[in-house]
């Protein structure tokens, strides 16, 4: 790349954004956040106002045409997303997809065909990968015969149906649901640690109809080297997980737990406790460096490779409204 600044649009400018990859854009070096896009207008205001970007566009297309740009950072609701990203990639334009990528898989695939036919760098949000405290429960199971995983979230957010939904957030169908969001997270980071892929998976929603979304949801997977392994949400409980990890990986031998973003256990022997550390930050500073450099061998994980985190839950997601049928991953994929 010349020597000038990575020239960056975002797309999608609401509170996440502007927490989170506007902030962070606005403060590493040799970046210019040449513009800014989205429909809420008085959310594009606020975060042109407060970025300094002058140029803003209530059409993502008609941004694509008139800036030049080296990168688009998608930022936008999954249930959002149409084909921008796929224009972006056509013109050659490095793409940062926010997680989850899309809720409808076909529109995923054609997302990742257009990058890989554009030899764009590409990368999905799934920051934790780049946190240390992942990377090293990696390390630890690398020479483990994983059994099982759990994964467990929760928490007391129950939105009663008898106030009608105010955002998307609170909509299952827009993908407004932990299971989705932080579903994505959790079979990536799964996969991150065990280096195992998801071959089936079955999910089951208890879903009261006085409420806005599921009470409780039950993801179960089959991994590619025989392991198993579970994701449960809960929103009915105030007092949260108490001194329960996130994360519990049995091995033959012994269980590994990753307590939130504070410390590993193995055996119930504290091994490894993290220091403060900020994974929005790291990723968007390699998907610059990538950008610049033209390297995409720095970053933790691409478009394509991400689709195997997003089809999990969304293979899942169906086998739920078909009351528990398995599902073979692959073949959702596919057919897809």
């Amino acid at each position: 790349m010349p020597d000038r600044p990575v020239r960056v649009a975002v797309y999608g400018t609401g509170r996440f954004a502007q927490a989170t990859h506007l902030p962070n854009l606005s403060r590493i070096d040799g970046v210019e956040i040449a513009a800014l896009c989205d429909i809420n207008e008085d959310a594009l205001r606020e975060a042109a106002a407060q970025f300094g970007v002058a140029r803003t566009y209530t059409d993502a297309h008609a941004m694509l045409e008139a800036e030049d740009l080296d990168a688009l950072w998608s930022i936008v609701p999954a249930f959002a997303r149409t084909d921008v990203e796929i224009a972006a990639a056509e013109r050659g334009i490095q793409l940062f997809s926010e997680k989850p990528q899309a809720i409808d898989m076909a529109l995923a695939k054609w997302i990742d065909a257009a990058v890989r036919k554009g030899g764009v760098i590409s990368t999905v949000g799934f920051r934790e990968r780049y946190r240390p405290i992942f990377q090293e429960a990696r390390r630890l199971l690398r020479d483990k015969r994983v059994v099982h995983v759990r994964f467990q979230q929760i928490s007391h957010n129950p939105k009663p149906a008898a106030a009608p939904p105010t955002a998307w957030s609170h909509q299952v169908e827009k993908g407004g649901v932990r299971f989705f969001d932080w579903g994505v997270h959790a079979t990536d980071y799964t996969r991150f640690m065990t280096g195992q892929d998801v071959l089936k998976a079955q999910a089951f929603l208890y879903h009261p109809e006085e409420y806005h979304t599921p009470l409780s949801s039950s993801f179960h997977y089959q991994l590619s080297e025989g392991a198993t392994a579970t994701l449960t949400f809960i929103e009915s409980d105030p007092t949260g997980p108490g001194e329960e990890p996130y994360f519990k990986i049995y091995f033959d031998g012994g269980r590994l737990g990753v307590f939130g973003y504070e410390r590993i256990e193995v055996n119930d022997e504290v091994v490894y406790e993290a220091n403060p550390f900020d994974p929005w930050l790291a990723q968007d500073q390699a998907f610059v460096e990538a950008v610049r450099s033209g390297d995409p061998g720095i970053l933790q994980s691409d478009y394509h490779d991400g689709l195997r985190s997003l089809a999990p839950i969304l293979a899942g997601w169906d086998s739920a409204r078909r009351e528990g049928d398995l599902v073979d991953v692959e073949r959702f994929i596919e057919e897809a």
